[in-house]
C-alpha cells in the first residue's frame, strides 16, 4: 500500500489487474465524459482587435432524442448482464506451477457494458448517441491574439451512460495586416515621409485602427525615428486598457530628379559647404 499504483509503468498496471483484479469495473461501467472537439477559426486583424461574433460548423455525437441516451427502444428495458452480473468483466481461475491466478477479461456477452439492451433503439442502433451537424455561435473577445484558444464548455460530444459532454476548443488564427504588426497589445508601423517633410517638419495623418489621427513631427526628423501614440494600440484581453502605436519614420529619397530639383539640391549643398572648413579643423584637432 505504501508504493502507490502502477499507472506510471505504462501497461504494467493493466497486466497487474488482469492477474489480481482491481477496481476497473466501476470505471468501465460508470459515466464517461464525451470527447472534446477542436476547430480552427480564421479572423481578420480588425476582428481580433475589436471582437466579433462568429459561427463554426461542427459534427458531433449527441444524446439520442428517441431513447434519451439509453440506447434502448422506448418502452423496452435494459437488464443486467447475466454472464457478468453487471460488472462488465468475467473472472477466470488459472492454475500454473507458481500457483493459482485470476485472469480478468471483458465480458463477451455485454462487451464490458454490464447491461444488455433487449430491444435497441432504431434511431441510434443501441449506442445512445447520434451524429449531428451543428452551427455554434462563438463570441470572440476584443484583444484576442493569434494562436490563442477559446473553450466552450459542454459543446463537445455527448458523454456515455449519463456522463458530461466534452468541450469545444476553438483555435484562433488571425490574418496579418497590411500596415500594422502586433506585439502583445502594442502596434508597430512604418510611415513614409519625404525629404522636405523630414527636414522642415510637418503635420502627418497617421492611420490607426480607429481611423486617421493628426500628428506633428519636428524639423530635422531622421529616418528610423520612432514616435509613440499612446492608447492607439489594441485592447488588453482581460483589462480595460489599450496598448500604444509606435510609428517609425522612413524618409523617402527620390530616385529620379528633375533638372530644377537637382539645381535646388546643389544650391543647398553649396550653402552647407561653408561648414566644411570647420569640420576639417575639427578632424585635424
Amino acid at each position: 500500500g505504501g508504493y502507490g499504483d502502477f499507472g506510471g509503468f505504462g501497461g504494467f498496471g493493466d497486466i497487474f489487474e488482469s492477474f489480481f483484479g482491481g477496481g476497473s469495473a466501476a470505471r468501465r461501467n460508470g459515466p464517461l465524459r464525451g470527447s472534446d472537439i477542436e476547430v480552427t477559426l480564421r479572423i481578420t486583424f480588425e476582428e481580433a482587435a475589436f471582437g466579433v461574433k462568429k459561427e463554426v460548423s461542427i459534427n458531433r455525437r449527441e444524446a439520442c432524442e428517441h431513447c434519451h441516451g439509453t440506447g434502448a427502444k422506448p418502452g423496452s428495458g435494459v437488464k443486467t448482464c447475466p454472464t457478468c452480473n453487471g460488472t462488465g468483466q468475467i473472472r477466470q481461475e488459472q492454475r500454473t506451477m507458481f500457483g493459482s491466478f485470476a485472469n480478468i477479461a471483458t465480458c463477451p456477452t455485454c462487451h464490458g457494458q454490464g447491461k444488455i439492451i433487449e430491444e435497441p433503439c432504431e434511431a441510434c442502433r443501441g449506442s445512445g448517441r447520434v451524429q449531428q451537424s451543428r452551427k455554434i455561435s462563438v463570441n470572440i473577445p476584443a484583444g484576442i491574439d493569434n494562436g490563442q484558444i477559446l473553450t466552450l464548455s459542454g459543446q463537445g460530444e455527448a458523454g456515455e451512460r449519463g456522463g458530461p459532454a466534452g468541450d469545444l476548443l476553438v483555435y484562433i488564427q488571425v490574418r496579418p495586416h497590411k500596415v500594422f504588426t502586433r506585439e502583445g497589445a502594442n502596434l508597430f508601423m512604418e510611415m513614409p515621409i519625404s525629404f522636405g517633410q523630414a527636414a522642415l517638419g510637418c503635420e502627418l495623418e497617421v492611420p490607426t485602427l480607429d481611423g486617421k489621427v493628426k500628428y506633428s513631427i519636428p524639423a530635422g526628423t531622421q529616418t528610423g525615428t520612432t514616435f509613440r501614440l499612446r492608447g492607439k494600440g489594441i485592447k488588453h484581453l482581460r483589462q480595460d486598457a489599450y496598448g500604444d502605436l509606435f510609428v517609425k519614420m522612413n524618409v523617402q529619397i527620390p530616385r529620379k530628379l528633375t533638372e530644377r530639383q537637382k539645381e535646388l539640391i546643389m544650391e543647398l549643398e553649396n550653402i552647407d559647404a561653408g561648414s566644411i572648413p570647420r569640420k576639417k579643423k575639427l578632424f585635424k584637432k
